[in-house]
């Protein structure tokens, strides 16, 4: 499929299967309730796990989130790439996207050119990982298609190159601190 199925499926409010620079995802729109509640329930997760959004560029998370200038200098150093930064947000967005109790959204700009221009185009996305709850995420469309079947209107061919989810760190904490570990290794106290 192309990417401007991809748009029109996202513009209609359903669900968009993408690759990533770490693993295959699945993306919706961050402002539409309905179709994040479905992302919810076609992967059957948990409510208390709120949901990231990928960029296209750092303008488009500044619209969402306010940096400090330590996180602005720590993400620009891992942008594009596999490092997710949790940080205060702008808007509201639909409820799980991001930690409404906290005010906190996880955000990341994906190293992955295809990606990059569907965000360019749709604007920022919620994404998780393609596969059910619990599961090993997919790497590749065929992967997801086999976990999450019609449930995903469509899928972005294209193998994920990184295999490991992002790394999560929560910029809004003193010290910050790394929620999970993944492909970027980050030693906090000696990070800018």
């Amino acid at each position: 499929m192309s990417v401007e199925a991809a748009l029109r499926a996202l513009r209609s409010g359903l669900i968009v299967g993408v690759p990533t620079d770490t693993v295959y995802g699945v993306a919706v729109d961050p402002a539409d309730p309905v179709a994040v509640r479905a992302l919810f329930e076609l992967k059957g997760r948990g409510e208390h796990l709120p949901l990231a959004v990928l960029v296209a560029s750092f303008r488009q998370a500044e619209a969402l989130v306010d940096f400090t200038r330590r996180a602005r200098t720590l993400v620009q150093s891992h942008w594009p790439g596999a490092f997710t930064a949790i940080v205060r947000r702008k808007v509201e967005l639909a409820g799980g996207v991001g930690d409404h109790r906290r005010g906190t959204l996880a955000v990341r700009m994906p190293d992955h050119p295809m990606l990059r221009d569907l965000l360019r185009r749709s604007g920022p996305l919620a994404v998780t990982s393609a596969n059910l709850s619990g599961s090993p995420p997919a790497l590749d469309a065929a992967g997801a298609r086999e976990a999450l079947g019609d449930g995903v209107a469509v899928y972005l061919e294209g193998r994920c190159h990184g295999g490991r989810a992002s790394t999560v760190v929560d910029l809004t904490l003193d010290p910050p601190a790394v929620l999970r570990q993944g492909p970027i290794q980050l030693d906090i106290a000696k990070a800018p």
